[in-house]
């Protein structure tokens, strides 16, 4: 544990990428193999389970400091994370445990099976012997909310120096449904075996939002199809069994049962990277539609009927086995089209349509069309692109509509978390709807820093009431909302829900009376809902 807090000071401490990759890197050199295991698990999101509510948690840190709760309470909002709160609330240790992290955590999984005394005793005899920086990792590892401000990219790049390979590769060892219970350090990062995992998908190759069109060149080198309003995935068959894996490698494959018909259609040792949409009438519907399903493991007969979900394939990533993603766009896609030619036409899955046109004016006009559509926009691809890993600039671009928008005014504002634990960040908005205001949406992000320091010496100025973190003030300052959909809600008070809202600027020249209504956002929801 003590070098994996010794880890966590370096990449904590520096702001230079090249300093934490360069400590994680020193890592994998020369840990054990089973930490250098939960090291890459816990940096790619793969956390044990939490063993003990955080309610209990504050009940007996405070109990241990001999202080109040009312004081640890008041302390969480100002530091802004619960285990570095506790860390810092705990006396010093009065002992020593010298544990590897793995052991630690196997500590945990133990502790686990415990009732809630002797439960106790294990982590009050923790925080004793543990120094305040392994005392603080602990309590994240406690909570089950381990996140050290490392991107998977970052420790990616350190393994693929500690251990000589490519980056890439490591990559796709990394996606999957892997823990350090079902693997080893050699089984995963060693041993180069295809077959290891044959549900394992490919890195999703991500592009970025379109800056100006005039330095793309002309528009027949690019491949144009629609941006659908989906939720991004990769359909796996191999070994006879498919598998569905989302962008943020959550395994589906049981949420959407009517694609396992795809196992008869498509040849095995296929992998289609697409875009899963909910379709009826051979059009897409709503995101809306599609959310109903989201989070759920089993979906009812009723909803399979209302929602029915495709596969909208617009690339091939591996054909007959072989790896093809660095074969040309073009490739690929005509490989594509070959495979689902010979596919029934009831089948759940299309191929996307290319969008045609001679110039680029033509194409603003079908960016025009995506929301009736049930589109985002356009993605713009170069004809002769590899399928590469992550996000990268230059031959894969998204061209989205405008988001829609509303003005509204900030009646409650919360402090954030974090770094923005001493600003006022998370707002609550308000239409009017006659006389009255209704809150319709919470938003968090758009402003700059300089406006959200602004915006909290105001509040403080200006609060009326206190809500636990809560504050209400008065209906001043207008804000215009950005959001991606809307939607009815019978759990708001409005009855209408946003869809990824967002503070899009600060009206300090409108006035409370400009702002719009409940009966605008409803005109809103019968048009787009």
């Amino acid at each position: 544990m003590k070098d994996f807090a010794t880890l966590f000071t370096a990449v904590d401490q520096s702001t230079k990428t090249t300093v934490k990759v360069a400590a994680m890197a020193d890592f994998f050199r020369t840990a054990s193999d089973s930490d250098k295991l939960w090291c890459v698990a816990l940096f790619s999101g793969r956390r044990p389970r939490r063993v003990i509510t955080t309610k209990l948690l504050r009940e007996w840190a405070a109990e241990r400091a001999g202080l109040p709760l009312w004081l640890l309470e008041e302390c969480y909002p100002i530091v802004g994370d619960l285990a570095e709160t506790i860390s810092l609330f705990l006396p010093p240790s009065v002992g020593t445990e010298d544990r590897s992290l793995t052991e630690w955590i196997l500590n945990l999984k133990r502790l686990s099976t415990l009732d809630e005394d002797d439960r106790k005793a294990g982590i009050l005899a923790a925080w004793d012997a543990l120094p305040q920086t392994e005392s603080f990792l602990f309590i994240k590892l406690l909570t089950g909310g381990f996140r050290i401000g490392v991107s998977q990219k970052l420790m990616t790049r350190a393994l693929a120096i500690a251990t000589g390979q490519d980056e890439a590769a490591l990559t796709h060892k990394l996606m999957g449904k892997w823990t350090p219970e079902t693997v080893t350090w050699n089984s995963l990062i060693e041993v180069d075996d295809p077959s290891a995992d044959l549900s394992r998908p490919y890195p999703f190759y991500l592009a970025y939002g379109l800056e100006k069109i005039d330095r793309l060149g002309p528009s027949s080198d690019w491949f144009i199809d629609r941006k659908w309003d989906g939720i991004r995935g990769q359909f796996i068959l191999r070994g006879g069994e498919h598998h569905i894996w989302s962008r943020g490698e959550d395994l589906m494959t049981d949420r959407f049962p009517e694609l396992a018909q795809l196992r008869d259609c498509l040849p095995d040792r296929t992998v289609i990277d697409g875009e899963l949409l909910a379709f009826q009438n051979d059009a897409p519907m709503s995101f809306n539609a599609l959310q109903k399903r989201i989070g759920r493991k089993t979906v009812p007969k009723k909803l399979l009927a209302e929602a029915p979900v495709i596969l909208m394939a617009y690339d091939l990533l591996e054909c007959d086995g072989v790896d093809i993603r660095n074969e040309t766009l073009e490739t690929r896609r005509n490989l594509l089209e070959k495979i689902l030619n010979s596919v029934p036409s009831d089948a759940p899955i299309r191929i996307s349509p290319e969008v045609t046109g001679d110039t680029w004016e033509d194409f603003r006009k079908e960016r025009a069309k995506s929301r009736d559509l049930s589109a985002e926009g356009l993605m713009l691809k170069r004809r002769d692109s590899p399928y590469l890993a992550g996000r990268k600039k230059g031959d894969w671009w998204k061209w989205k509509i405008d988001p829609l928008t509303v003005d509204a005014v900030m009646i409650y504002a919360q402090a954030g978390s974090g770094r923005r634990a001493n600003l006022f960040t998370d707002f609550t908005f308000a239409v009017k709807n006659g006389n009255d205001l209704v809150p319709f949406t919470k938003a968090y992000s758009g402003l700059t820093d300089a406006e959200f320091r602004q915006i909290t010496t105001w509040v403080k100025r200006n609060t009326v009431q206190r809500f636990g973190p809560v504050r209400s003030v008065p209906a001043e300052h207008v804000f215009e909302i950005a959001f991606e959909g809307i939607q009815a809600s019978p759990r708001h008070k409005s009855g209408i829900a946003l869809r990824f809202p967002r503070m899009l600027r600060w009206r300090q020249d409108k006035p409370l009376d400009e702002i719009n209504t409940l009966d605008d956002l409803k005109e809103m929801l019968a048009k787009y809902g």
